[in-house]
């Protein structure tokens, strides 16, 4: 599939003299795709019924005349002032019980039936008038799903479908109270109708009940979605996606993914190192105008699960944002890499977020493609280099790893709802081990904890799944790949009870967990010849073999034939370790990495980015700070 670049516009912005211009414009520095329309309610419904759809058909049709695609986006992120007036039990309502208010975006809650309503009506309008449009090539659902703290509302309207979802899921209130362990604190029920959501308690809720929300609160950002896509094609045979967001984990994309046809992404490195990534400030300091040289990766590899195979960048930062506690500028050359990379992991587009900066309102000290002043900004001229590569650049393809690591969202919600220690995360041990792999030059597909086929795979990294069904158990232990466990693999239940036998109850490994502690971060706990556990660890029995080792002399590390088991939270030198070993014994070949240099293999070519400010050298020739390098296999 041909690779492409593209835009995000507001049409609704400028004046409309100014629109076809900026479509030509686009189209010159080979730009394919422009999305629109996706916080445009209050233009398209000025109020109640008074609908204002023909700017929108004039604004599609100038773009769609100079040759551009249109990503049309509903517009249900940003519900206006008056549909919050009509329906004010819409807001979510936060852990503290206050209400989020109008005056920003995504001020709505998933569960008030309401506003679902309202977001069928304006989203069949959209669909029935523009689904036979040919200018509209995609579509995109409401805006970053879960962006700002928004999956989670303690509202009235959250409370009642919650029970009832509660309702559904344990059929009896008696079978809720024991799933639940209720007895403790006689915390037990007489009716659903006396369950309320968790928050507000004394000290902390029960956890089984908190997981429980938190999975309901998923459930309701997949439904909600599933009402607009099912809506939209019923009038239009474009693909659908979404937006999703760096390291928002609080719903579960792969369920969201279900119902689309392509998963896109918002990729911010700058602002995303500062927040997400969870670097310390030399890291930070290193890679300030850079971005992380993983965390985009992981993403792209991601949400091409997600998206089953098909997925984009939908907003790719074009310079300094408004929005991360410092704003860089990124080293020239950076637009260039991130969209490269993103191609290399197999990204049908890549669109920079935003085609004008905006001179207004939040974002206006958020880059463009364009300065405010209609000037080319740094974005567009990279883009346009970007576009004029891949005219002469072989087709990239993604050929299936031979490694596999397993990202589950439902292990995240346990994570947080039990963490055990200040700072333990799921997404951290599972980032942390990707990056292990990918300091070592190897490609990973990451996979959803449904999958059951793993046939294709030499090696199966499933680290941190809390609970762990007996089918995905048996599948593991079943493989001839060597898999890796741990920590605090199958250490719950369903509902968040501890199980007898002890975890990890793995068929045909021999290793049970004794006893877990957490200790503070800086407490690093050493393993004998190199490495570190951080923050956790679980003393392990039985009689598989010790692969690694505490310096105190207790396992921390045990293998069983081609399962293994990690006891604890690794630093990058234990994973690094670990994952060598284990290369060497499937085959694999290794390629240590050092700075900022990665690669990603695609197809006919390695295609090799440098995230590091100054040239490196490496197998396939030397690279510029900031620069991409490809490599014919």
């Amino acid at each position: 599939m041909k690779r492409t670049l593209g835009t995000c516009y507001y049409p609704e912005h400028w004046p409309e003299e100014m629109w076809a211009a900026d479509a030509r414009r686009m189209a010159d520095a080979g730009l394919t795709w422009v999305r629109i329309g996706e916080f445009a309610w209050s233009r398209l419904e000025p109020s109640p019924g008074d609908l204002q759809f023909e700017w929108l058909d004039r604004a599609i049709d100038v773009l769609g005349q100079a040759g551009l695609k249109i990503v049309l986006g509903t517009p249900t992120a940003t519900p206006p002032r008056w549909l919050v007036a009509r329906h004010p039990g819409m807001l979510a309502v936060d852990a503290e019980g206050r209400p989020r208010g109008f005056g920003s975006r995504r001020h709505y809650c998933f569960s008030h039936e309401g506003y679902r309503e309202e977001c069928d009506r304006i989203v069949q309008l959209f669909s029935k008038r523009y689904g036979g449009n040919t200018h509209v090539a995609a579509w995109q659902t409401d805006n970053e799903y879960g962006c700002h703290d928004t999956t989670l509302s303690y509202s009235e309207a959250a409370c009642e479908a919650f029970r009832e979802w509660l309702k559904d899921r344990y059929g009896s209130i008696e079978a809720l109270n024991r799933a639940w362990g209720n007895v403790f604190w006689s915390m037990e029920y007489g009716s659903f109708d006396e369950i309320d959501l968790p928050n507000l308690t004394v000290t902390e809720p029960n956890p089984s009940h908190a997981l429980a929300f938190r999975r309901f609160s998923s459930d309701q950002v997949a439904s909600f979605n599933r009402r607009q896509t099912d809506i939209i094609r019923t009038h239009s045979d474009a693909p659908i996606g979404h937006n999703f967001m760096g390291r928002i984990t609080e719903f579960d994309h792969f369920k969201v993914g279900d119902d689309l046809d392509i998963a896109t992404w918002d990729s911010y490195p700058l602002g995303f190192l500062e927040d997400r990534v969870g670097a310390d400030e030399a890291h930070q300091r290193a890679f300030v105008r850079q971005g992380d040289p993983d965390f985009q990766a992981f993403h792209h590899d991601l949400y091409r699960s997600v998206g089953k195979g098909r997925w984009w960048v939908m907003e790719q930062q074009p310079g300094p944002v408004n929005w991360a506690p410092y704003n860089p500028a990124p080293l020239p050359g950076m637009m260039r890499l991130w969209a490269w990379e993103a191609f290399a992991h197999g990204a049908e587009a890549v669109c920079y977020f935003r085609w004008r900066q905006a001179p207004f309102a939040q974002e206006q000290m958020h880059a463009g493609m364009l300065r405010p002043d209609n000037a080319d900004a740094p974005a567009l001229l990279e883009a346009r280099q970007v576009a004029e590569e891949l005219q002469d650049t072989p087709d990239v393809f993604i050929a299936q790893s031979e490694i596999a690591l397993i990202f589950d969202f439902d292990a995240d919600f346990a994570w947080a709802t039990q963490p055990h220690g200040a700072g333990l995360n799921y997404f951290q041990i599972v980032f942390d081990a990707y990056k292990a792999l990918r300091k070592l030059g190897l490609s990973v597909d990451i996979i959803r904890a449904e999958t059951r086929d793993f046939s294709d795979y030499k090696i199966i990294l499933a680290p941190g799944l809390i609970y762990m069904p007996h089918d995905l158990k048996s599948a593991l232990s079943e493989v001839d790949a060597h898999v890796v466990l741990g920590p605090r693999t199958a250490a719950r239940t369903a509902d968040m009870v501890i199980p007898v036998p002890l975890p990890p109850d793995m068929p045909g490994l021999d290793v049970t967990v004794s006893c877990v502690e957490s200790v503070r971060p800086d407490m690093p706990m050493p393993l004998l010849g190199g490495g570190n556990f951080i923050g956790y660890r679980e003393e392990l029995e039985g009689s598989a073999d010790i692969v690694l080792e505490m310096e105190t002399g207790q396992p921390a590390a045990m293998r069983s034939g081609n399962l293994t088991y990690v006891g604890g939270v690794c630093d990058e030198t234990a994973w690094t370790r670990l994952f060598k070993n284990l290369c060497a014994d499937a085959g694999l070949p290794t390629m240590p990495l050092t700075g900022g240099v990665r690669c990603r293999e695609a197809g006919d070519l390695r295609i090799w980015t440098n995230y590091g400010s100054e040239p490196a050298d490496t197998p396939a020739g030397r690279i510029e700070a900031a620069g991409v390098l490809f490599e014919e296999l």
